[in-house]
């Protein structure tokens, strides 16, 4: 009996199979939108301590990269559903603590008289309080799981028309959610239980302020973002549909007899 062609995606069990597999277009897109979300939120942690002035209101350079996350959640599930959506950010979260453990780690260690960057430098750009940590972390899981949730639920609602409504009512609820769930457990719950004398837990007033800024200037990228998703969205759709490893692949699953084909959700 003749060997048959190797898996041209990542579906195969055997690793050696997978070894000599090619790669599709639809594995690139995917790995490359995993890529940017991943790399987004980790930047929204390591930006988060600098906060600048945007009409009155104080704004942490974290939400300039948080918003991309929603936005390549959307193209995720768009293009590959909501489970591989949910994968993402499940990594993500992983990453985000991983990284966050390696950044604590290195700044216990000891620091050489020589190092150009001081102790004092290095706890200044990441020495950020567990309490933002914390709620980031939380707040993050809670939005991102209920952005891809409502988005797919809207997905069916609307028989996969109007993707501008799904886009922008399920990053709408999700950025409240997530505005929310930090500053009130940061800047408000943190604060109550940490033990420092330092700090002190805001007022309402002053909470209202903090979340209606941060989540006006969220909403307002997601819907600017909603030209950008059509565009992405189209344009690797196209890229995916015309790989000729793509159709290979489909016609050598086809062929395949049905005991031996993995059924993969697109």
């Amino acid at each position: 009996m003749p060997d048959s062609p190797p898996p041209s995606h990542f579906s195969a069990a055997d690793t050696s199979v997978l070894r000599e597999s090619s790669t599709t277009r639809a594995e690139i897109a995917f790995l490359m939108l995993a890529g940017v979300f991943i790399g987004a939120l980790v930047m929204t942690n390591a930006i988060a301590g600098k906060f600048f002035v945007l009409f009155g209101q104080e704004l942490s350079a974290g939400i300039i990269a948080y918003p991309v996350t929603f936005l390549v959640t959307d193209l995720i599930s768009e293009l590959f559903g909501r489970k591989r959506a949910s994968t993402v950010v499940g990594v993500g979260f992983v990453v985000s603590v991983f990284v966050t453990l390696v950044v604590w780690i290195a700044g216990q260690m000891p620091v050489y008289e020589a190092s150009p960057v001081s102790q004092e430098a290095f706890d200044m750009v990441f020495g950020l309080m567990p309490g933002i940590v914390l709620g980031s972390m939380i707040a993050y899981l809670t939005a991102q799981y209920i952005d891809v949730q409502i988005f797919e639920w809207l997905r069916g609602l609307t028989k996969g028309k109007y993707m501008w409504i799904r886009n922008n009512g399920s990053t709408f609820f999700s950025q409240l959610v997530d505005t929310t769930m930090v500053v009130t457990i940061a800047l408000v719950w943190w604060p109550q239980i940490d033990g420092n004398p330092q700090t002190e837990a805001i007022a309402w007033s002053t909470w209202q302020g903090i979340v209606f800024g941060q989540y006006v200037f969220k909403i307002g990228i997601a819907a600017l973002d909603t030209p950008v998703l059509y565009v992405c969205e189209h344009w690797l759709r196209e890229w995916i549909e015309a790989d000729p490893k793509g159709r290979a692949s489909e016609e050598v699953s086809a062929s395949a007899p049905a005991s031996s084909q993995q059924g993969v959700e697109r």
